[in-house]
């Protein structure tokens, strides 16, 4: 079944230039023919290209604001990220009652089940023979990338779904007992999103199961919206469910904490990310029992999709922490992970195996390695892919000729110069060079 990606290209725009050539992660962006094309296999969404691209090319596809519509009972569930989008703003009510004059019939907090996650992931690290570290599941670029370029690490995956998949499901719930007259197809359950990734998150059916979530909303989209009913709220009706364990997932290391374990490391950025991955493949962390990745940079409030400052919303959220009490939804701790937040075990599928026979593959690989010697192993990527090892690959492939490395061709011509000149300079000798029968006419026979 095709992929279906929340990052797309709009040609028009592109110029062609390098910037998210080298900064993709999974080295799924090519320049061909003058325009950046992006490899379905390999693309995660993580939203990097469209963070580093000047020219607006790269977008993020989600569901718009009318969509919702469609729906007879329509409900709002708000990232923990988007607290952090409002200046000034000193109660969470004022964005829960905003969400419900913009034409929310209800809103259900997705940091309300991000605490009961954190329960469920100290319950689960509380199991005997577990591989370790344990690394979390609530980042889809991460799920992704671990399955896709790092298979011994596929079992160290946090097998408990994401706290926006369990807000939806707990949504719902709530919605047809409160609501018998109302059938599950009445009701819309709308994330309003901060990355793209959580946008393909749904529309794939994560880990084989298929999602609770029906629409998927940026914040970028939900912002300006918002904020003019927030505006007109003197004091708002709604109550927020959340405490600052759920709120702090918000930021790169607030999952971490909420484990409350000390033996834990955080990352964010996906530079990063893909630095941690491999040492903790290489068993560079054997202390370690809990990691958390972010793919965007200071976590969940540098998407993509975000209007704040990342490090500007940090700080928002740390000031709304002080006001809130610490977990209003905190895991029992007693029995095991209820069955219904537990995912399917994360399975390595390699994004493009050079072939299907493996003698062919190795053959390929030999191929490539003899390529390289030859290549200036520059990673300029001026042939149109991010690396001088990339390029062997599209090589042997077929999809280019060595020809399109500029450094290549610029050093067969220059030897072709070379001989050309050697061989002038050559022909210029034998033509001083007097004939058989003949004398120079410098010296003293020719006088």
């Amino acid at each position: 079944m095709e992929y279906k990606h929340s990052v797309s290209l709009d040609v028009d725009k592109c110029k062609g230039c390098t910037h998210c050539l080298k900064r993709c992660p999974t080295e799924a962006i090519r320049i061909r023919e003058g325009k950046a094309r992006i490899h379905s296999q390999r693309c995660i969404d993580c939203g990097e290209c469209i963070r580093v691209c000047p020219y607006k090319a790269k977008k993020a596809t989600h569901d718009s604001l009318e969509a919702m519509e469609q729906y007879r009972y329509k409900i709002a569930l708000p990232a923990p990220s988007l607290y952090g989008q409002f200046d000034h703003l000193s109660d969470i009510d004022f964005v829960l009652q905003g969400l419900l004059d913009m034409g929310f019939d209800e809103v259900y907090e997705v940091s309300k089940a991000a605490e009961l996650v954190s329960g469920y992931t100290r319950q689960y690290l509380r199991r005997e023979g577990l591989k370790k570290p344990v690394i979390s599941s609530a980042c889809p670029v991460i799920v992704r990338l671990i399955g896709m370029r790092f298979p011994y690490l596929c079992e160290n995956v946090l097998p408990i779904l994401p706290p926006v998949e369990i807000a939806g499901k707990l949504a719902r719930e709530k919605a047809l007992a409160e609501h018998p007259e109302l059938d599950a197809d009445d009701i819309g359950i709308c994330f309003i999103s901060p990355c793209p990734a959580k946008v393909s998150y749904v529309k794939n059916a994560f880990a084989g199961q298929k999602s609770n979530i029906d629409l998927v909303l940026s914040i970028s989209d939900v912002y300006f919206p918002l904020v003019s009913r927030m505006n007109k709220i003197i004091v708002p009706e709604v109550s927020t469910d959340s405490g600052m364990v759920g709120v702090s997932w918000a930021v790169a290391g607030g999952e971490s904490t909420a484990v409350f374990n000390d033996k834990y490391l955080a990352a964010d950025g996906i530079e990063n990310v893909i630095r941690v991955l491999d040492q903790i493949e290489n068993a560079d962390f054997p202390e370690l029992e809990f990691v958390e990745l972010n793919a965007c940079d200071g976590g969940c409030v540098g998407g993509v999709m975000t209007m704040a400052n990342p490090y500007i919303a940090k700080a928002r959220i740390q000031s709304l922490k002080r006001y809130l009490p610490v977990s209003p939804n905190l895991h029992p701790g007693e029995g095991d992970v209820p069955s219904e937040a537990v995912m399917p075990p994360v399975e390595y599928a390699p994004a493009s195996p050079l072939s299907e026979d493996r003698k062919e593959a190795m053959r390929m690989m030999a191929d490539i390695q003899d390529i390289r010697k030859d290549l200036p192993d520059l990673d300029c990527g001026s042939c149109g892919a991010p690396t001088c090892a990339a390029f062997a690959e599209d090589i042997v492939r077929g999809e280019v000729c060595a020809d399109e490395c500029v450094v290549f061709m610029r050093m067969i011509f220059h030897d072709y110069i070379e001989k050309r000149k050697d061989a002038a300079q050559v022909k210029e000798a034998l033509r001083a060079q007097p004939r058989a029968g003949e004398t120079h006419p410098d010296t003293e026979d020719g006088i």
